[in-house]
Parts: C-alpha cells; sequence; structure tokens
C-alpha cells in the first residue's frame, strides 16, 4: 500500500510538473516571433480547408517552419471550428497568437513593403514585383515609361523614391505605391532644401539629391552624415574630385562583383569621381532623410579626407599626409 500511495505521489508531482513545462512552453510559443521567410507573405484560405490543410499552407508559405506546433496550439485553444476562410496579408513581425487571432476574425491586412534606405531604384523595381497579393500594372513599362507615369516628368529614377514602411491594400495597383513614395521624396526634399544652409556648392535641389544618395552609400552611421558631407563640400568648393567609391561602383552597374579593383577607379565612366569632377550626373542611390538633412547642413569642418577605421566607422583628415597615415594604419595594415 505505501508503494502504492509513493507512486500517485510521485505521479501527481510528474502530471504537476509536465502541467507547468506545456504551459511555459505554450507562452514562449505564443510571443515568440515566427521565422517568417519575407516580411509580407500572401495568404489564401480555402473555404471548408482543414486545420492540417491551413497548417500545412503556413508551412508551403513560410509563415511555420512546421504544423505540429501550430495544430497543438490550436487544440489548446479550441480554435479549431473558429479559423475562416479568405485571403490573407501576413506582415512581420508576427506571433502565433496575432496569428491565430487574424485568422479567427478574418483580419485581412494590409500588405507591408520596406523600403530600405542605400538601396537603388532597381533594388525597388525588384522587391515590389515580387510583392503578393497586388496588381503589378507597371511590370512591362520601362523605367522612363514609370516615371512619366508617375511624376509627369522626363526624369532618371534614381534617388526619387522615399525609403520608408508602405502598405498597400489587396488588389491595389503597384503604381500607387511608387507614387506615394515619389510624392513623399519630393515633399522631405523641398522642405529641406527650403530650409537648407546658405552657401551651398549646389546649383539646384536636385544636385542636393545627388549628394544625399553619396552619404547615405558612404556611411551608416548616423551622427557621421554631416561629417561626410562636410567633407564632400569642401572638397567641391575647392575643385578637387570628390574621389568616392559608392559612385564608381553604381557605374560599373553590373560588372560590379562585390569588390573594386584600381583597374575600376582608372576606368571612366560618368559616374567615375576618380576621373571626373564634380557631381555624378544622377543620385545613386535612395537616400533617407538623415543624409538627405546632412547634404543641406554639412558639418563645418576642415576635413578634405576619410577613411574607414575597419569598426564601422571613419577617421577624418584634413591634409594628404595625414590621410595617408591613416590609411597605412587603417587600411594597409589589414593586407
Amino acid at each position: 500500500m505505501w508503494f502504492i500511495k509513493q507512486g500517485m505521489k510521485y505521479g501527481a508531482a510528474l502530471l504537476g510538473l509536465g502541467g507547468l513545462a506545456l504551459g511555459i512552453w505554450m507562452v514562449i510559443f505564443m510571443i515568440r516571433p515566427l521565422p517568417m521567410a519575407s516580411e509580407t507573405i500572401g495568404l489564401q484560405i480555402p473555404a471548408g480547408a482543414s486545420v492540417r490543410g491551413i497548417a500545412d499552407q503556413l508551412v508551403a508559405a513560410g509563415v511555420l517552419t512546421e504544423p505540429y506546433s501550430f495544430l497543438l496550439m490550436v487544440k489548446l485553444t479550441g480554435s479549431g471550428n473558429k479559423l475562416q476562410a479568405g485571403d490573407y496579408a501576413l506582415n512581420t513581425p508576427l506571433q502565433v497568437l496575432s496569428l491565430l487571432d487574424i485568422l479567427k476574425h478574418g483580419t485581412f491586412d494590409q500588405f507591408k513593403l520596406q523600403l530600405t534606405e542605400g538601396k537603388t531604384f532597381t533594388d525597388f523595381r525588384q522587391k515590389l514585383a515580387q510583392m503578393p497579393g497586388i496588381r503589378h500594372d507597371t511590370v512591362m513599362l520601362s523605367d522612363h515609361e514609370l516615371m512619366q507615369l508617375v511624376s509627369g516628368q522626363d526624369q532618371h529614377p534614381e534617388g526619387w523614391f522615399f525609403p520608408d514602411t508602405y502598405f498597400l491594400d489587396a488588389q491595389s495597383s503597384d503604381v500607387d505605391l511608387y507614387k506615394r513614395a515619389y510624392q513623399k521624396m519630393v515633399q522631405h526634399l523641398t522642405a529641406a532644401w527650403e530650409g537648407r544652409e546658405a552657401g551651398l556648392p549646389y546649383r539646384s535641389m536636385y544636385e542636393a539629391l545627388v549628394m544625399a544618395s553619396i552619404v547615405e552609400k558612404e556611411t551608416g552611421v548616423e551622427e557621421e552624415r554631416p561629417q561626410i558631407a562636410g567633407v564632400f563640400v569642401n572638397r567641391l568648393r575647392k575643385g578637387m574630385r570628390l574621389q568616392t567609391d559608392p559612385t564608381v561602383i553604381y557605374g560599373m552597374g553590373t560588372r560590379y562583383r562585390g569588390n573594386i579593383t584600381k583597374k575600376d577607379l582608372l576606368t571612366d565612366t560618368p559616374y567615375n569621381t576618380y576621373t571626373r569632377s564634380g557631381l555624378p550626373p544622377t543620385p545613386i542611390a535612395l537616400p533617407g532623410l538623415a543624409s538627405i538633412q546632412a547634404a543641406l547642413h554639412p558639418a563645418k569642418t576642415n576635413a578634405l579626407y576619410f577613411v574607414a577605421n575597419g569598426q564601422g566607422r571613419h577617421v577624418f583628415t584634413s591634409s594628404l599626409e595625414a590621410h595617408n597615415q591613416a590609411v597605412r594604419a587603417y587600411q594597409l595594415k589589414k593586407h
């Protein structure tokens, strides 16, 4: 009898521990962000779909990595007969708890696109062309035709679309997003241009946009952007060539394979600021607001040079001798 009582005692304890472990697992699984394959995933659940069929769809779409945890969660929460058919746009970050709520209430979310600072117009077009759930009305248009449609002007598209997070309703046109991103850039650039520092060496607002794109590509450190802009403004004022690698890379186009050589620096293109004076003919990327502000409010500095220090930042110098010392200290020692 004693053995039976002890067995029942330990069994109850184990059941209690098992229940606690299950409870902890449920909480973690419900609130942990799902490892979604992309930032927006379109999902169409047909009428009459089984819970297992929905779980398999979520795995196939890249929302879940396996179906079993989701199936267990549906069973434990009693959600099995509450999941609704329909077209869904699932956006990151997404948790299982939020996913169940969306599927139970038929919340047909908007499709999200994150346009990142420093990306090119080509990157933008490719990303938007892959966006699910919307109409791709511009796929067959050339860049020139697209800009005519969006702006009504004969413009090079690079730089004219503001990096931000955009949302589109299902089955809306990609033209809507292009127009919104273009108009947002025009608004930010115009406001910044009107409040610009006096005496800058730009002949137009467009040249400020070109400079902002170069600043964007040169550094990802926000507080360095005015310093980078200050160096380039100083060089323009002195008639010095900008000698900035990102412009060379942009001019290389598809020839760029991740490494820039001395031959590349000496090969003339309209964007090679080692062989040509002044600014390149167009922006080289989509600049964010911080880079636009830096281009129009550059740091007051004597610096004419900068070199990467290998830790994500730059060392600024005002003479060629000091610059060469910095190059030897931070660049040549790596080779």
